[in-house]
């Protein structure tokens, strides 16, 4: 069983940036491919962006190219979000998620293990 904590989360102004941590604890989490969704209130989770565990290729979501940045310490059992130039529309609870190996998707039933998220909100 993988266990997945977020952390980071916070209020900031618009233009302004957070970096979001998730931990894995009692499993590795290099043999995982690790993923970042959002739900924003009133809305679906949506996928945001993931990195492989191969050879860290990364995918990420049009509305956050340029802006945001992931990597992954294999070393420490954590996977980061670098999250810069914040909108208001960005504002939403930000969850970390692991998918067993396999091609990089952003489809949600791909991934079997979650964390409780962490809010993040961003004010204009």
């Amino acid at each position: 069983q993988v266990q997945l904590v977020e952390s980071g989360g916070g209020l900031v102004q618009a233009g302004g940036s957070l970096r979001l941590s998730c931990a894995g604890s009692e499993r590795d989490l290099s043999i995982y491919n690790m993923g970042w969704f959002r739900q924003a209130p009133g809305k679906e989770r949506e996928f945001v962006v993931a990195i492989s565990w191969r050879d860290q290729n990364t995918y990420y979501a049009d509305f956050v190219k340029g802006r945001f940045t992931i990597s992954r310490d294999n070393a420490k059992n954590t996977v980061h979000l670098q999250m810069n130039s914040l909108k208001p529309e960005d504002t939403a609870v930000y969850y970390c998620a692991a998918a067993p190996g396999g091609r990089l998707v952003d489809s949600q039933i791909a991934y079997a293990y979650w964390g409780q998220g962490t809010q993040v909100t961003v004010s204009s």
